[in-house]
């Protein structure tokens, strides 16, 4: 029974991943089994740059047999980018004199910088072979997507045709819209439900945790001064370890059993009182989710 759960919490998070890049958050038409909003569509690009997927799945394809750790900047960078004003592309762009970008808000500041360069790397590509024809929301888009196939999830559909934003969000706009990893359930609830996330979505949501790192300063409020009590003794003594201060600067891993691919081990974590952030093992405690 728990693992027909654990299966299927993974596959609803693949759906919701791939739903979620498709309505761009207002579902206005349905083609095929799944949403998306006008503007998209599943050939968008077929006759104007049809190897723009290709290029792309071929190119990180190389990139990560060097670093498969980059699977997870990928796709934590599409969430940043989509969370806050949709998936346009906006967390790219620089900051100017008017104000600083979304890249420079609080959030963004742990973006792992070879994401950037790796979507910058295939927007070149890309456009040298089809011209400016393809958009850096859809390329961040692909790269989620292709991510989460390399790291041995499943593939999936993608519909394209995203605009890139002009304009960035500001920083209260993007604090309000990428809820930090000390939330407890009640606040994750709260926030994602402006999204319409329901909690089987959030805790789906949740399971991206199946790879990539967080950083000290995202949990060392459950080490110090005082061990959260929800939190698997040794485990808390082995994060001490990578953590002995509250101020620590290192990183370690979300998923401490697979901590490179896109499976449902996250949620064994969990079980195990061993999630790393607050908003990951109060999931598991709370009993709407």
């Amino acid at each position: 029974m728990v693992s027909t759960t654990l299966n299927t919490l993974a596959s609803s998070l693949v759906l919701i991943l791939s739903i979620f890049v498709s309505i761009h958050f207002q579902v206005t038409k349905a083609q095929g089994t799944q949403p998306i909003v006008k503007g998209l569509s599943w050939t968008f690009y077929d006759s104007i740059c049809p190897n723009a997927e290709s290029i792309i799945r071929r190119r990180l394809q190389n990139v990560f047999r060097q670093d498969i750790g980059q699977v997870a900047g990928l796709l934590r960078l599409h969430f940043h980018d989509c969370f806050v004003q949709g998936c346009d592309g906006s967390v790219l762009l620089d900051g100017s004199a008017s104000g600083p970008s979304e890249k420079d808000a609080p959030p963004n500041l742990t973006l792992r910088q070879q994401a950037f360069r790796i979507i910058e790397d295939l927007r070149r590509r890309v456009h040298r072979d089809c011209g400016r024809v393809v958009s850096c929301a859809d390329i961040t888009a692909i790269a989620a997507r292709d991510s989460v196939l390399f790291s041995g999830g499943p593939d999936y559909d993608l519909p394209l045709g995203r605009r890139d934003g002009l304009t960035f969000a500001t920083l209260n706009e993007t604090l309000a819209n990428l809820p930090p990893p000390s939330f407890n359930t009640s606040l994750i609830l709260a926030s994602l439900a402006t999204k319409n996330f329901t909690p089987t979505d959030v805790v789906a949501l949740s399971g991206g945790h199946t790879i990539g790192i967080g950083h000290c300063t995202s949990f060392t409020d459950r080490l110090y001064p005082n061990q959260d009590s929800s939190m698997d003794k040794t485990f808390a003594n082995n994060l001490k370890t990578t953590c002995p201060t509250r101020n620590s600067t290192s990183t370690t891993v979300l998923d401490i059993r697979s901590p490179n691919k896109f499976d449902n081990k996250y949620y064994v974590d969990l079980m195990n009182r061993q999630g790393l952030f607050t908003s990951d093992q109060d999931l598991y405690t709370d009993r709407r989710t």
